[in-house]
């Protein structure tokens, strides 16, 4: 998979990111962070260094039965911007190095996040007491009686509860990350990892997790191809009866096999794909508001407002002013026609 150049004014800090690999370790929970992360370029330069380390640096077991070999221990840790603990099959039994190594980076204020089973030794640090957290469906129960005190999450993909995040198994580990580099670098740049890795851009964190084996689509009826064609047509006002009409199938059998899919509402997903659609304008081009509100299919610049300030906490233009992509001289004027109000 080719690198990603993202043009960017300006010199880029690169983001350090240190990941544990708890023996045995799950390899597929080992690669995601190292192949999303490492195929971060901004300005020729790379967006992140990625580190994986153990508290034993040699060959350490995984949970296939092979060996891999981590040149790097824990010291690793120490300085890096975001920790990542894989999932490993010792979740139950974490080592005592890895959650001194836990505690000291988040004494830190480093940012630090786990998928699948990793959430284990989070709490086990008692980093998740009293915050929002999930893991895989499957051994919820287990770390709810192991960890009453953490809020876990039913259903989700993944959460962030301030500098901490969990991940529910495997995939969702790949929404996690695709998140991080959301907000270090903006919607762009992660929906270019995204496409070059071949999963899809955005799935929220709120999606939920398939917990049980999903019903075939009754008549062969997949919705794939209809989310691929509204994509093109996001600057269109989509209703539930144009996609309706789009897949052959009724409104009523739409709504409910697209949310058996996506683990969403087809109205909820259209919208937050105009969301993205409108952050990757905002950081990529400087069309005015009230274009950019057109192009994605938000209408107006209020309403483009009113949508970004919910999903990010800033304003277009204070949005446009964190990730622009764009030479200062080549951006819009102080949030540009129709964005009301102050930054």
């Amino acid at each position: 998979m080719p690198s990603v150049p993202v043009a960017a004014p300006g010199a880029v800090r690169v983001r350090r990111v240190a990941v544990i690999a708890a023996p045995p370790v799950s390899m597929f929970n080992l690669a995601i962070p190292e192949m999303l992360f490492g195929k971060v370029e901004i300005d020729g330069a790379p967006g992140y260094e990625t580190v994986i380390c153990a508290p034993d640096p040699g060959p350490v077991p995984t949970t296939g039965g092979l060996d891999l070999v981590v040149p790097h221990g824990l010291d690793a840790v120490a300085g890096a911007d975001t920790v990542v603990l894989a999932g490993s099959g010792s979740y139950t039994d974490p080592d005592p190095r890895i959650l001194d190594a836990l505690r000291a980076a988040a004494a830190e204020g480093r940012r630090i996040a786990s998928i699948c089973t990793g959430a284990f030794a989070l709490a086990e640090a008692g980093l998740l007491d009293g915050r929002a957290a999930t893991t895989y469906w499957e051994y919820r129960s287990l770390l709810a009686a192991r960890h009453p005190a953490v809020d876990l999450q039913d259903d989700v993909l993944f959460v962030q509860d301030g500098p901490v995040l969990t991940s529910s198994g495997y995939a969702a580990g790949i929404d996690l990350c695709l998140h991080v580099i959301r907000t270090d670098y903006g919607a762009a740049v992660a929906n270019t990892v995204a496409r070059l890795a071949l999963v899809a851009p955005v799935r929220p964190g709120g999606q939920a997790q398939f917990t049980r084996t999903p019903l075939p689509p009754e008549r062969g009826v997949s919705f794939a191809d209809t989310r691929a064609w509204a994509m093109e047509h996001l600057d269109e006002p989509l209703g539930l009866t144009d996609l309706a009409r789009h897949s052959g199938v009724s409104v009523r059998t739409l709504s409910r096999r697209f949310h058996a899919e996506t683990g969403v509402s087809p109205l909820q997903w259209l919208l937050h794909q105009r969301v993205e659609r409108a952050k990757e304008l905002l950081e990529t081009t400087s069309l005015a508001m009230d274009g950019v509100a057109r192009a994605s299919g938000l209408g107006t610049a209020d309403s483009l407002r009113q949508h970004l300030l919910r999903r990010t906490g800033l304003t277009p233009s204070a949005y446009r002013s964190s990730f622009s992509r764009l030479p200062a001289a080549g951006r819009s004027p102080a949030g540009g026609r129709g964005d009301h109000g102050p930054s």
